[in-house]
This record gives C-alpha cells, sequence and structure tokens, in this order.
C-alpha cells in the first residue's frame, strides 16, 4: 500500500509559504494557459511507500548497511596494500592510481544515481551496484596485469559509490524527516567502521594470505549484500506515462560524469602522479569547466527531468548546506592525510600514524549519532549545525598550536573534536537539504550533496599538497643551500621520510623545522576554511522536520 503525494493537495495549498515550506512544492496551484492545449502533457508522480513496522525498517536498513560497510572498508583497505600490489606488478606509477582509479569513479558515478534510482526504483540500483562491486573486487582478486587492476579498481569504485549514495535515498524513503537524523548516525556508525578498519585488515589480511584474498574474500559478502537487498528493499519508483529511457536525461548525465571526470582527474594527478605543469594537467581542467558549463545549460534549457534541477541549488538553504559539505570536506580530508604526516615527523611508525586518526572516527561516529538523537527529540537542527560547525573550527583552530618535540595526546581531543563536528555536520546537512525540498526531490539534492563532498576531498587534499610542498621546499633550501650535497639531500628528505633518520650532521634540527613549518601552514590553511564553512553555515534556514513521510504534519514541533 502506498500514499500517493497528491493526496494532499487541498489540504497544503491553503497553507501559507514561510521559510519552512519545502522548496518546489508540487501541491501549489499553478497558473492555467488558456492557449495550451487540453490534453496534459504526461507528468511524473512520486508514490510515497507506507510506513514500515519497526522489525521490518531495521532488516531492510541492515541489509543495505552491509553494502555501505564493504564499500567503506574497500575505499581505504588500498591504504596498506598498495605497496605490495604495485611490487608484484614491479609497477611504481600503479602506487596512484590505485586509489585514484577507486575514488574519481565513485565520486563521477554517485551524483547521477538519484535520478537513476527515481526511474528504475532503489532496489535495482542497490542491486546493480552490488554486482559491480562484486565484480570489480572479483578482477582486482584475479588480475594478472596492471590494468586489470587498475579496471577492476575503476569497476568497483562504481558499484562502491552507488551503495554509498543509493543507500541515503533508501533512508530517506522509508524514515520520516523527524527521526531520519538518527537513521543517518547509524549508517554514518556503519560508514566509520569499514573505513577505520579498511586499513588494519588489509594489513593483516597481506601479511597473512596475500593481498589477493583480501578482495576476494569480500565478493561473498557483497553477493549476500544484493540477496538481501533484492529481497527486503522494496521502495516504489516514481510513475509516469512517459516510458523509463525516454525519461532519461542521457545528455545531462554524460556531461555531469565528464565534468566530474576530468576535475578530479587533473587534481588526482597534479603533483601527484605527474607534474603541474604536465599536458594531462592542462588539459584536463579546462575542459572540465567547459564540461560544467554544457551540463549547466543542458539542465536548465533542455532536460525535461534533469538529473539535478540546478534551481534548487539556488536555494538559501540547499547552497549553504552544500557548500558548507564542501568545505568541511576539504578540512577532514587536509587532516586525514597530514596528521599521520606530523606523527611520522615525530618518529612514530607508519602503522601508528595511521592509528592516530582512530580518535577522529570515533569522534565522527559520536557526532552523528548524536546530532541524530538529538534531532529526533527536538525536530530542530540550525542551532545544532553551528554547535558542530564551531567544533570543528576549535579543532583544526588548535592543530596548528602542535609542536613536533610535544606530546601526542593534544592531537587526538583535537582530532576527535573535529570528528564530532564532521560527523554533526553531515548529519544535519542533509536534513537540511532534504526539508528544503519537496518530497520528490529528495534523492536528486541528496546526489548533489555527495558531489560537493566528492570534489571538495579532492580540492582539500591539493591545496594542502600544494602549501605543504612549497613551504618545506622553500624553507629546507633556505636553511641548507650552500651546504655539501644539498640539493640531493633534499630531494631524498622530500621523496622518503626514513631519510629523517639519516640525516647528516648539523641537518636534525633544521629539518624538523622546516616540516614543522610546512605543517603549520597546511592546518592554518584547514583553519581558514573552516571558519568559511561556520559562515556559509550560519545562512541555512530551519525548516520543518515531520514526523510522517506524507509531510503532514504540523510545523511545530
Amino acid at each position: 500500500m502506498a500514499i500517493n503525494s497528491n493526496t494532499s493537495q487541498a489540504a497544503s495549498a491553503s497553507q501559507p509559504a514561510d521559510e519552512e515550506t519545502p522548496l518546489l512544492r508540487d501541491d501549489q496551484p499553478k497558473p492555467q494557459d488558456e492557449d495550451a492545449d487540453t490534453e496534459e502533457s504526461p507528468t511524473e508522480e512520486t508514490i510515497i511507500p507506507e510506513e514500515l513496522s519497526a522489525s521490518r525498517l531495521y532488516i531492510t536498513l541492515a541489509s543495505i548497511y552491509v553494502g555501505v560497510f564493504l564499500g567503506a572498508l574497500d575505499s581505504t583497505i588500498i591504504a596498506t596494500l598498495s605497496a605490495p600490489i604495485s611490487t608484484s606488478f614491479n609497477s611504481l606509477s600503479l602506487l596512484s592510481w590505485l586509489a585514484s582509479s577507486y575514488l574519481i569513479a565513485n565520486a563521477a558515478c554517485q551524483p547521477i544515481s538519484g535520478r537513476l534510482t527515481d526511474i528504475f526504483s532503489r532496489r535495482t540500483g542497490l542491486v546493480v551496484s552490488n554486482i559491480f562491486f562484486a565484480a570489480g573486487n572479483l578482477m582486482c582478486g584475479l588480475a594478472t596485469s596492471e590494468w586489470t587492476m587498475i579496471a577492476g579498481r575503476v569497476v568497483a569504485g562504481v558499484g562502491g559509490g552507488g551503495l554509498m549514495a543509493i543507500s541515503t535515498f533508501v533512508g530517506s524513503d522509508l524514515v520520516p524527516l523527524r527521526k531520519r537524523g538518527l537513521i543517518q548516525g547509524v549508517g554514518n556508525v556503519c560508514f566509520g567502521s569499514g573505513a577505520g578498519l579498511g586499513g588494519i585488515f588489509g594489513g593483516w589480511v597481506n601479511d597473512t594470505w596475500g593481498w589477493r584474498v583480501a578482495f576476494l574474500s569480500q565478493v561473498p559478502f557483497v553477493v549476500m549484500s544484493g540477496i538481501l537487498v533484492w529481497w527486503f528493499v522494496n521502495v516504489p519508483p516514481k510513475k509516469s506515462e512517459k516510458s523509463k529511457l525516454s525519461r532519461m536525461d542521457f545528455l545531462g548525465a554524460f556531461t555531469l560524469v565528464v565534468t566530474l571526470l576530468l576535475l578530479l582527474l587533473g587534481l588526482n594527478s597534479g603533483g601527484n602522479i605527474v607534474p603541474w605543469t604536465h599536458p594531462l594537467v592542462l588539459v584536463s581542467l579546462p575542459l572540465s569547466v567547459v564540461a560544467l558549463c554544457a551540463f549547466i545549460c543542458v539542465e536548465l534549457y533542455i532536460a525535461s527531468e534533469p538529473v539535478i534541477p540546478v534551481r534548487l541549488l539556488l536555494h538559501r538553504t540547499v547552497a549553504a548546506a552544500c557548500l558548507t559539505n564542501w568545505l568541511q570536506t576539504m578540512v577532514v580530508y587536509m587532516g586525514a592525510f597530514y596528521v599521520p604526516i606530523f606523527f611520522q615527523v615525530k618518529g612514530h611508525s607508519t602503522t601508528a600514524a595511521g592509528m592516530s586518526l582512530i580518535p577522529q572516527s570515533i569522534g565522527s561516529s559520536i557526532g552523528s549519532l548524536g546530532a541524530g538523537l538529538i534531532m529526533n527529540h527536538t525536530g530542530k537542527y540550525k542551532w545544532l549545525s553551528l554547535l558542530s560547525l564551531a567544533s570543528v573550527c576549535v579543532g583544526a583552530g588548535m592543530l596548528p598550536t602542535l609542536s613536533i618535540y610535544g606530546p601526542d595526546w593534544p592531537e587526538y581531543i583535537y582530532l576527535f573534536l573535529i570528528g564530532c563536528g564532521y560527523g554533526g555536520t553531515l548529519t544535519v546537512t542533509l536534513l537540511a537539504v532534504i526539508s528544503a525540498v519537496d518530497h520528490e526531490h529528495q534523492a536528486v539534492i541528496t546526489s548533489a550533496t555527495y558531489a560537493f563532498r566528492s570534489t571538495g576531498s579532492t580540492i582539500g587534499i591539493t591545496v594542502a599538497s600544494a602549501v605543504y610542498q612549497n613551504l618545506l621546499v622553500s624553507s629546507l633550501h633556505e636553511k641548507f643551500d650552500g651546504w655539501p650535497g644539498a640539493e640531493d639531500e633534499i630531494r631524498r628528505i622530500r621523496d622518503n621520510f626514513d631519510e629523517l633518520k639519516n640525516l647528516p650532521e648539523g641537518w636534525g634540527e633544521g629539518v624538523l623545522d622546516s616540516f614543522a613549518l610546512a605543517l603549520r601552514g597546511v592546518f592554518l590553511t584547514g583553519f581558514s576554511i573552516a571558519v568559511l564553512s561556520l559562515i556559509c553555515g550560519a545562512f541555512m534556514k530551519q525548516h520543518t522536520l515531520h514526523k510522517s513521510l506524507a509531510r503532514r504534519d504540523s510545523a511545530s514541533s
């Protein structure tokens, strides 16, 4: 049994619009054109599923969160497997592409999953994502060449991206907004657990059975996830008199994917795989801007059912939430990549440096789940968003005060604060954008937030890398130019942390001071971006978090 979203038109049409009224609400009266054809063109109809019993809801969500956990595990498992995999294929260039190929494919496919699953159903989308994810891991586990390995990572990235995004759509479809934050918090705990265990699991399996088993062992669980999804997930797709293929915005999907592929390819390659002056970077980044302009034109003037309605992004709350997500993700990924470097400079092992991020993962889970509980109780998110953003600002603002000669415990506290704030922000901004638009747009606008997060992570790492490399190189040259063998020694220091244990006499203090300066510059940059995200977050408005899926309860909380 399903509830038609149009059944509430008569009641809701009389309600005055205010700041809590969803954007583009379909129940608003539309002007009639006297010269228009009498036969009405086919329209899309949103079918709202009935609210499930608690037991059925928990089983359904558990079936999709298996995929979320595995997708998160796979995204970080490569951190400890990249070196042994590259050694197996005798290819150092493979080292960079193993992570980049997965992340680029993941980010490029997430934004189009909203519209696709609106048309073909969430269940179909999740099953196809599980198939891609299983096939990608199978290809990696059986790969006999480096190109097969990269192709497997791309295929797995497509599937993993779908598992992440579509699980969020299903949660929004089945859970009223008032309880949505709590469910999202549980989902983020599953994601955080998978991401946190990925590196540890990969290292243990590699040491015990070899790196191939790390990929092959995931396949049975992915198959089980697909079967559970097919059995339990039943969210009606939108109905339309048009055929499913005719409703597809192929041109919009193509231009959006090309935009993200070119942007992320250029940002991930520049300074990492090839120099910033390489033709790959100089061509891909300008072309991404051209593709973005083409995408906007297609969505505004050509597409009848856009992949992402651009006009939604002009809404104050939606724009503020997306920008906040974008900036906060930059800050978090800056810390995730450069705090471990800080620990390595202090003399800790690679494993210990990786373990330093555990407080942030714990904080993220607590922040996300806590924000969901508070919103479920109060029905408000505006003040909670400011509190979450302030937590990130405090944590990021304290990182530049760290000393490489000081104790470790302050870092753990600051990272915990950043994690708490970021977890809360992800949950709050999701609720903000969904409550700001009508029910029928919640999947496509959620897809848009994933696009902002994906590009934010890459841009954050790129900006941090530029700051870090420039400050480190300039400081080392300033301190050691003119010393015997300075040029070769500086190059070795930049390329290998083990060189810090074998420095020439008289270099120790100066090198450590140079690293401290470079890392402080990265952390100050992150703090500046965190403050900017707090300013953007202040522009979000409070919208009603309804207690029913049909969004017919009163605005009072």
